[in-house]
């Protein structure tokens, strides 16, 4: 009886799914929600998408009129015998497309500059190199505040990143040949391979698999996500092989348990680099699993090994968590930020309320960007996504395998905090493979429900292909051109390379004092008096800076520490409403009180400041020439110069010449002192 009901359920499933996400993927909910997030730019791209679409229709229309009397721009079985080749040789055609593929990844990644641009990039190539000394972390210093960095565990004795261990270690192999910027134009590659195996059960029509490949080898946000450092790159690999894997063995009428095994190890890999995204994956595959063995005995051949597959991988997770957080079931990020960066709604880490409506306006926002992010076309990206679910009567159990993995993932994202933007919605990347599917079935599903319906003689499926290619085309002249130079020139100061800097100013075996902002010497400072990172993003942020740094400095040489040091400091939060963002410094993060007067010692602080700060953590991909980087914390540099004794010194700070990148000044230990003494 249920079989009996399903395509009645399934033509009902299709429209369903498609308006909920035309819902948050057209419309500004964010701006609607009381105390929710502006979306400034909905009102001009919601103009660019209705002009782009009238326009790709109009030029479709024009195109099939002309195609009426020109036989050379219309040809009706000239994609069926594409399809027929693909059909006959798709592994080969599966790898070249890889080939090309890893080529364009490799070549974007030059327009990153080949470097890790985001702060959680550096931290994982930094724990990547922990790695590969052969240790699952370093010891941590007795003087943090030199050496801490905001997403680097340095409590415990122990010195590693805030993230689980597979992203790291996945970095690890690239770093190890000296080109980490490489691995994910590799695991991208090879992520297609995975993707067209699972197309040769999913998806029988060649013609639609060939598209759905092209569009998940293609589509910008894959290219752009896979010339970066990103984890979500390996955590996708991971799981279409799974995906791939679990394809092959619910098609098969026999057990395939090597299969099986292998889609829990894919399964189990992306645990370790990204528990919550392998979840939403692994849980509908392990109920599938399961149902099969309890209504077939003969399938526990393929459930048994499948769950030794995840076991293995997440075992070994559980073993380096032990050894560097304490707990099997610990990570970093808790280590750091405490049950505040977990799930569900709550006071998140930076003092924000995570609400089920804030939860709402995320997931606005992730499928808001997906309409520019996922094809970069002027025409909204989705609306063939969401054209084939309409339009779908019947859905495969892969087809309900994988949305029903991508509602877990949204699901799973609606009860999380932060907002993962980052070359697009970083978060919704594991969606790539649905979003390609039913992408390239959109034109076929035209063809086959409404393909005959004519406008004096004109199809519509006609119309619809040449406004798609009208489409495609002008988002390659215009949007990727945009994009390309977005990235090519965004975060400047982060492309800086320390080792090739040091080279050529030959820095060696030295003590580097890497000049930071007044507000990120407070955050060291506060991390090293044992206040949580929660603790003190919130004192940082609504406490006069000035007054804050009086404060910490009373607390520093002292034995009150941890919880006790934030109730020293916490009362200071009592003027919060007055605050406002700093007019003296370009810090634009630095707070201070109206009419507020300014000892010598802060005015100092915000002259520094103006001359020019660096980040820290730029230093962490450093690991040649033997020196020693550390956050220059003026006459507290005292400790350093007695650590290190026999190494020259030098300032790291960026001038008006050297523009966002820092420069390597020599300065003698003498002249320190001298500036110290004259409170400098």
């Amino acid at each position: 009886m249920p079989n009996a009901r399903r395509p009645a359920l399934d033509a009902r499933l299709g429209p369903v799914i498609a308006l909920a996400i035309a819902v948050f993927a057209f419309l500004p909910i964010a701006s609607w929600i009381p105390g929710g997030r502006d979306v400034p730019w909905y009102g001009s791209q919601l103009a660019v998408w209705l002009a782009a679409t009238v326009l790709s229709i109009g030029f479709g229309a024009l195109a099939a009129i002309a195609s009426r009397y020109a036989s050379w721009l219309w040809r009706d079985r000239l994609l069926d015998g594409v399809a027929a080749r693909y059909d006959r040789n798709a592994w080969p055609i599966a790898i070249g497309l890889a080939v090309v593929a890893f080529a364009l990844y490799a070549a974007t990644a030059s327009v990153f500059s080949r470097r890790p641009i985001l702060i959680d990039e550096v931290v994982q190539l930094f724990h990547a190199r922990i790695f590969l000394g052969g240790r699952l972390w370093l010891p941590a210093s007795e003087r943090p505040e030199f050496f801490s960095v905001l997403h680097v565990v340095d409590t415990g004795g122990k010195v590693y990143s805030q993230f689980p261990a597979g992203g790291p270690a996945a970095l690890a192999l690239g770093a190890a040949i000296g080109m980490p910027w490489i691995v994910n134009a590799f695991y991208g590659a090879l992520a297609i391979l995975a993707f067209v195996a699972f197309l040769r059960v999913a998806e029988p029509r060649p013609g639609v698999a060939l598209g759905s490949a092209l569009v998940f080898a293609l589509a910008p946000f894959a290219v752009f996500m896979s010339g970066s450092h990103m984890n979500h790159v390996p955590l996708l690999l991971c799981l279409v092989a799974a995906m791939a894997a679990l394809a092959g063995v619910t098609s098969s009428d026999t057990p395939r348990p090597w299969l099986a095994l292998a889609c829990g190890l894919a399964l189990g890999l992306a645990a370790t680099i990204r528990p919550v995204d392998a979840l939403a994956f692994a849980l509908p595959a392990g109920l599938w699993m399961l149902a099969r063995a309890l209504r077939d005995k003969r399938r526990w051949v393929d459930a048994l090994p499948a769950a030794v597959g995840v076991i293995v991988p997440v075992v070994l997770l559980m073993w380096v968590n032990m050894r560097t957080t304490g707990a099997p079931f610990r990570f970093g990020y808790e280590v750091l930020w405490g049950k505040e960066h977990a799930l569900g709604f709550h006071v998140a880490p930076w003092g924000i309320a995570h609400t089920p409506a804030r939860g709402v306006e995320l997931i606005n926002l992730y499928f808001l960007r997906l309409q520019l992010y996922f094809l970069e076309t002027p025409v909204p990206a989705l609306i063939p996504f969401i054209a084939a679910l309409a339009l779908t009567r019947r859905f495969s159990a892969l087809d309900r395998y994988l949305l029903a993995s991508g509602g877990l993932i949204v699901g799973l994202y609606f009860a999380y905090w932060h907002d993962g933007f980052f070359l697009g919605p970083r978060f919704m990347y594991p969606l790539l493979p649905a979003l390609a599917l039913w992408t390239a079935r959109a034109l076929p599903l035209v063809r086959e429900r409404i393909g005959r319906v004519e406008l004096r003689g004109i199809s519509a499926y006609r119309v619809l292909i040449f406004a798609s290619v009208a489409a495609v085309v002008a988002g390659l002249v215009t949007r990727i051109p945009l994009r390309l130079s977005q990235y090519s020139h965004g975060l400047a100061s982060m492309r800086w390379d320390v080792d090739s800097a040091a080279t050529k100013d030959d820095v060696r075996h030295s003590l580097v004092l890497v000049r930071e902002s007044w507000g990120a010497q407070l955050m060291s400072r506060l991390w090293a008096l044992g206040v949580t990172r929660t603790q003190s993003e919130l004192l940082y942020r609504h406490i006069d800076t000035c007054v804050l740094e009086v404060r910490v400095t009373s607390l520093e040489g002292g034995v009150t520490r941890g919880g006790a040091a934030y109730q020293v400091i916490a009362p200071l939060l009592r003027d919060s409403s007055k605050l406002r963002p700093s007019s003296f410094s370009p810090d634009t993060t630095e707070r201070v009180l109206p009419d507020a007067v300014y000892p010598s010692k802060c005015e100092q602080r915000i002259d520094d400041d103006r001359a020019g700060t660096t980040l820290y953590a730029l230093t962490l991909t450093g690991h040649e020439h033997d020196n020693v980087y550390a956050r220059d914390l003026h006459e507290r540099d005292q400790w350093l110069l007695d650590r290190y004794p026999g190494r020259s010194v030098y300032l790291l700070t960026p001038t008006v010449a050297t523009g966002p990148w820092p420069k390597f000044f020599r300065v003698s230990r003498d002249s320190l002192e001298r500036a110290w003494r004259e409170g400098h």
